[in-house]
């Protein structure tokens, strides 16, 4: 906040913190930033502002008033490893310790509300932006969203979730319409912002740039106030993303509380002509102001004297969460732990100089940056030789650099080859048009692989790229953008000082053209088709029996794990998964169990297998240990669109537990009783839905039988398509057809 207040005026911030004391131009004046960062102040009531600033993986404080992009630099702040390498730790209760350091930072530097956590969908893995996002599935981004808006929000700051919602693009990012279908909606692409919303009550959500099939996120009054305040029971404020808002008055009136930033008065103005004019109730206004002054009040309940923060432990969290969050994705022959005592050829400029963080809005100012070379140089016991092998910016002698760096490596017991992608190539603003990594450095890997056959991979990027090499490369490890402290963490890694447990949270394909949303990514003429409907990630690739380079859950470990049998008992209405695990190796490690649902006799589409659920074993040699996995009722559900509600189909679940969604390892069943959905029945019913009515099924059967007509599987099957009005003589009277469905209304 803007500072603290004196006792007296917290006594009349108290008396005088109602919407009804204010003026019409306050009030409207209220519900727009009084700066770039910051909220409008009323001297008159006391109320002070409140300061947002961008996150979510650090606090990006400006050090003036700055720009969204943060061209001004900000104020130092732990830069924790953003989410496309979180998500891969599948670990809540570390994700909430992180958001619990996000929380006392932002509050020491007088910070109210951090924007963050990012929880969209990785719709395309050229997504400019997915660096900032969880996962491609919506309960792993949920998990994982809840706990960081808990540990954030614990420290009485408030979080910003966001982007709502599918906002799975940065092209045209301001004015294209994501046009996609009811279930995609809510079983993708709501699924993880509703569960967020309920378990952890964000302070506020912050209205996505996109339009959603056809009407703007900042003045969707469908998605803002029935979906997000009527549905979920959010208790928040809803805040614009910075230049969202494209209708003030319309917003106001689709419960968007605050406008961001400043608009230096303009469309308060609008807001209150349109009161004064009967376009705009006013009582909408009173609302979306009321929940301003909520928010203020809530922010003026932090301590005004925030603990220090212990930037030293902050690091080496940064450091515990980037070591969780590495995947091994390959390690034939062991090649991994490194041995200390042998001689090591570390390649690749990232090495030396890390790409540790995206681009855009969540560019943090570390308090320090670590390189995995002095990491590694200081683990090691034996020789470490350095050759830079590229230029991150792709200048430089590529002839020569690659020419040093083979010498390097042939001259080694090992190589390590450090490859990604460049940061102008990855950053809000923009999507990438390509998932290959650049030529030199392939250039550079088939080099070193020739003069060293012994050669390990690890990566640095913010979204999958294509591993064309996978097949020759005997250890490879996912590196993705792991913060400041990444380099030591990756040296825990490569050495065995952490046993890597990270499981990818999103697809990697062996072809762009492989991936579900090809052909519709990203739309053309500010309008982009959801044309791979429920099929997205995973689902698709497993749908359409694609291979895949690794699967999604995909992550191996330095020991063995061994999965006993499972088994799935109904518990309150959920489904509890239990399984026990057995640590068959020689050096502790961690699983991460997953658990995957499947029901083949279904009504609607589904995918092969979908994930509902996980849980983490940290296990001794030797150790087994059963893990409990709770499956919620309501996620096992899908959106019917006759009732527009969400129903849970009975019938024999499939429950396969797993390592991926591709390595399942315990197979199980359970029976689940379904809810009825009741629809009334017209004339335009067709003849299977009345064949699927308790009362006027048994009616139809027995006049069909009655009138002659086959009643067969086949039959019934050939007949259901129809309308049961327009049966007439063949083989019903439109009478007797009228009769039953009078009889089934009545």
């Amino acid at each position: 906040m803007s500072g603290p207040l004196s006792s007296a005026q917290n006594g009349q911030k108290e008396r005088e913190l109602d919407v009804h004391h204010l003026t019409l131009e306050e009030k409207a004046s209220l519900t727009s930033g009084g700066s770039f960062w910051a909220t409008k102040a009323i001297d008159r009531a006391a109320l002070p502002t409140i300061t947002m600033v961008d996150g979510p993986h650090g606090v990006r404080m400006p050090r003036g008033e700055g720009d969204h992009l943060g061209l001004s630099g900000s104020l130092p702040a732990t830069c924790f490893p953003p989410a496309v390498a979180l998500g891969s730790s599948w670990d809540a209760e570390l994700a909430e310790r992180v958001g619990r350091a996000l929380g006392r930072e932002a509050s020491l530097l007088g910070v109210d509300v951090l924007l963050g956590p990012g929880i969209n969908i990785k719709r395309s893995p050229l997504c400019g932006r997915n660096f900032e996002y969880l996962s491609e599935d919506p309960i792993v981004s949920g998990v994982l969203g809840t706990a960081l808006v808990k540990g954030l929000q614990s420290q009485g700051v408030g979080a910003s979730l966001k982007h709502f919602a599918a906002n799975n693009q940065e092209t045209d990012r301001l004015r294209v319409s994501s046009d996609v279908d009811p279930r995609p909606l809510r079983e993708i692409y709501l699924r993880a912002f509703e569960r967020v919303v309920k378990d952890a009550q964000p302070w506020t959500v912050m209205a996505a740039y996109n339009a959603i099939n056809g009407t703007f996120c900042s003045h969707n009054r469908w998605l803002l106030t029935d979906v997000l305040r009527d549905e979920w029971g959010f208790e928040g404020l809803v805040v614009s993303d910075w230049g969202a808002v494209s209708d003030r008055v319309a917003g106001v009136a689709a419960g968007m509380d605050l406008e961001m930033p400043a608009c230096g008065g303009r469309t308060d103005a609008q807001v209150v002509d349109a009161v004064r004019d009967g376009v705009l109730d006013e009582a909408a206004l009173d609302a979306v102001a009321g929940r301003v002054l909520d928010l203020v009040k809530k922010a003026s309940e932090r301590p005004t004297r925030p603990e220090p923060v212990d930037a030293d432990a902050h690091h080496a969290l940064a450091r515990e969460a980037a070591a969780r969050s590495i995947v091994l994705l390959k390690n034939e022959g062991g090649l991994l732990p490194l041995d200390r005592r042998s001689r090591i050829a570390v390649i690749g400029e990232f090495a030396r100089t890390p790409r540790f963080q995206g681009g855009g809005s969540s560019q943090v100012n570390p308090t320090r940056v670590d390189a995995a070379l002095d990491a590694i140089r200081r683990e090691a016991a034996g020789e470490v030789i350095f050759a830079p092998g590229f230029a991150c910016d792709g200048s430089g002698d590529e002839p020569g650099l690659r020419a040093e760096a083979a010498s390097a490596a042939a001259d080694a017991d090992v190589a390590v080859v450090f490859l990604g992608v460049p940061l102008e190539d990855e950053s809000e603003g923009f999507d990438r048009t390509h998932l290959d990594l650049p030529g030199a450095q392939l250039d550079l890997l088939e080099a070193v692989r020739a003069a060293n056959p012994r050669t390990v991979v690890v990566l640095s990027n913010g979204g999958v790229v294509l591993l064309p090499f996978a097949d020759d490369i005997p250890a490879i490890v996912e590196g993705w953008l792991l913060g400041q402290a990444g380099g030591p963490a990756t040296a825990d890694v490569l050495f065995g000082g952490v046993n890597p447990s990270g499981r990818l949270a999103e697809t990697i394909p062996l072809r762009l053209e492989d991936a579900p949303s090809y052909g519709s990514f990203p739309g053309e003429l500010h309008h982009v088709r959801y044309g791979e409907g429920l099929l997205v990630g995973y689902r698709g690739y497993d749908a359409e029996h694609r291979a895949v380079a690794f699967p999604f859950g995909h992550g191996l470990s330095y020991t063995r794990f061994v999965y006993g049998d499972a088994a799935a008992v109904q518990s309150d209405g959920d489904v509890l998964v239990s399984v026990p695990v057995t640590n068959a190796g020689a050096v502790a490690g961690r699983e991460v169990v997953q658990v995957y649902t499947a029901l083949d006799a279904s009504v609607v589409q589904r995918p092969p297998r979908e994930l509902k659920g996980f849980a983490l074993l940290d296990l001794e040699p030797g150790q087994t240990a059963v893990a409990e996995i709770l499956l919620r009722r309501g996620e096992l559900a899908y959106w019917d669109v006759r009732v527009d509600d969400w129903v849970l189909e009975g019938g024999e679940y499939r429950i396969e537990v797993g390592a991926s969604s591709r390595d399942i390892r315990a197979v199980t069943s359970v029976a689940l009783r379904g809810d009825e959905v009741a629809r009334s029945l017209s004339m335009e019913s067709g003849v299977d839905e009345v064949l699927a009515h308790p009362v006027a099924g048994p009616l139809l059967l027995e006049a069909l039988e009655r009138n002659g007509q086959a009643t067969d599987e086949h039959a019934l099957r050939v007949l259901g398509m129809f309308p049961i009005g327009r049966v007439d003589g063949f083989p019903l009277p439109y009478n007797e057809a009228l009769r039953i469905v009078g009889e089934a209304s009545s």
